[in-house]
């Protein structure tokens, strides 16, 4: 480093990468500067340097004694040791000593009374709360959120008929023909630590999830216009279940939001989304994998009349940025729950899934806010009308036989067992699984109580495109299924 080099960023003054001290007596405080620096992406020590950015300069004993005091500080003072790097530069006032404090590769770095020093503006901090600590854990590969036990959980709490769904899948068998019991399996795929269930088993195979960590539903919602602070909405809903139903049902409430454009398709069918569906499909399930778990936050899914935004808890690991992510970068902060999600959920886990969705629609801003602690991916809606005729109102689409059965008995709003007996049915499973959900996920059918799910009153109703599938059905106009 030149004189004028140093002047230049003695000049622009200190900040979180940049700290000046005229000098230095106490290995304790030097130590605490280091881990600051260390912790928080590295930077540089000045010593020689006035608050103001002056040059006080130093002498050689004082250059001898400081690197003895350094040497102490960062081999005796820090867990685990920091190595920085020194260079005396020459200046018109005498010498300054520029101590280089690399990014930390083992997080966190702690003095020798155990605290945490990071670095806050051009000040430091030590860390007192407990998930700040976490994450940087977290960030240092010595423990993953989805790894972490769930108090109060047990083994009971796994939906046995989803598990063994999921296990027959991928391993050609049912699991009591694996020779190990329910307990045994859930430990040896890291769902379980044997006793409690860990954050991956619960929110992949739990039974309500939510009623031990209430934080993780997706809030999805509405609005009408363009501002967030709008208290007027059109649709909303609090989206809980399995991390699977989360996907499901954050989906269908995207299709049922979005405009459908006709196309080249006939006109007899339902058209597109706006926006390409797969990519919608891998924004949405890269926020449900990758979000932070030891951030008490839900993602949030909102829609406006000239975007979507997805906002995931916990902004990107050290080691990424949005531009490394653009290119395919990526960064397991859940390893167990991308382990399985593979096999349940439409990812393929090679970092492959945010470059799909730019190149299938360029119109994607990915935002890194770290100051909020959290990941916005907004996704631009082009204007009515823009690239495709668009079709108003939705006429119909492809659906399967029984969804068609299902839509055509609606005559107002029906109960479940309402709509199963009008179908002359009686397993409410194969109902929900064939009939019911399906229109839901196709924007068909709509629930009149859509932030309670599960309430007794809930009942059921078509929407406008479902409407227009009844009406389009009884005059005999052609509706393809399948």
């Amino acid at each position: 480093m030149t004189e004028t080099e140093l002047l230049e960023i003695l000049a622009r003054g200190e900040d979180s990468r940049h700290q000046f001290k005229r000098d230095e007596t106490n290995a304790d405080s030097v130590a605490a500067e280091l881990a600051a620096l260390a912790n928080s992406g590295g930077g540089q020590l000045m010593l020689g340097v006035a608050d103001d950015g002056s040059v006080t300069g130093l002498d050689a004993a004082a250059v001898r004694r400081l690197n003895q005091l350094l040497s102490n500080a960062a081999s005796q003072h820090l867990r685990p040791p920091v190595h920085p790097l020194t260079e005396n530069v020459q200046t018109a006032r005498g010498l300054v000593m520029v101590v280089s404090v690399p990014d930390g590769l083992a997080k966190p770095y702690v003095d020798h009374q155990g605290r945490i020093w990071v670095k806050q503006g051009a000040d430091k901090r030590h860390v007192t709360a407990r998930e700040e600590m976490q994450r940087m854990f977290q960030r240092s590969g010595l423990v993953y959120a989805d790894g972490v036990p769930v108090a109060g959980s047990s083994p009971a709490d796994i939906d046995e008929k989803a598990f063994t769904a999921y296990f027959q899948r991928r391993f050609g068998q049912r699991p009591e023909y694996a020779g190990q019991g329910l307990e045994q399996l859930l430990q040896n795929l890291g769902l379980s630590d044997g006793g409690e269930l860990n954050l991956a088993g619960l929110l992949l195979f739990g039974q309500r999830p939510q009623r031990l960590r209430p934080a993780l539903v997706v809030k999805a919602v509405c609005f009408p216009g363009t501002a967030l602070t709008d208290t007027r909405y059109l649709d909303s809903e609090d989206i809980d279940g399995t991390l699977p139903e989360q996907y499901q049902r954050s989906f269908a409430f995207i299709r049922r939001n979005l405009r459908h454009v006709q196309g080249d398709r006939g006109f007899n069918t339902l058209g597109q989304l706006e926006i390409p569906e797969q990519a919608l499909e891998e924004l949405l399930v890269n926020a449900l994998i990758h979000r932070d778990h030891f951030t008490s936050a839900s993602i949030r899914l909102m829609v406006f009349a000239d975007r979507l935004e997805i906002i995931s808890p916990g902004h990107l690991p050290d080691s990424l940025s949005t531009e490394a992510i653009r290119r395919g970068a990526t960064n397991r902060r859940n390893p167990t729950l991308t382990e399985h999600a593979v096999h349940l959920l439409p990812y393929r886990g090679l970092g492959t899934g945010i470059p799909r969705a730019l190149r299938d629609w360029p119109a994607i801003d990915l935002i890194d806010e770290v100051a909020a602690n959290q990941f916005r991916v907004v996704v631009r809606r082009p204007a009515a009308g823009e690239g495709a005729q668009q079709v108003t109102p939705q006429v119909t689409q492809q659906v399967t036989q029984q969804v068609g059965t299902l839509v055509r008995a609606f005559s107002g709003e029906h109960s479940r067992q309402e709509l199963m007996d009008a179908l002359g049915l009686r397993d409410r499973n194969h109902f929900g699984q064939a009939f019911l959900l399906p229109a839901i996920d196709r924007g068909l059918v709509e629930m009149t109580l859509p932030d309670k799910p599960n309430s007794r009153l809930q009942r059921y109703r078509l929407t406008p495109a479902g409407r227009a599938w009844q009406q389009a059905a009884a005059q005999g106009l052609p509706n393809d299924q399948t």
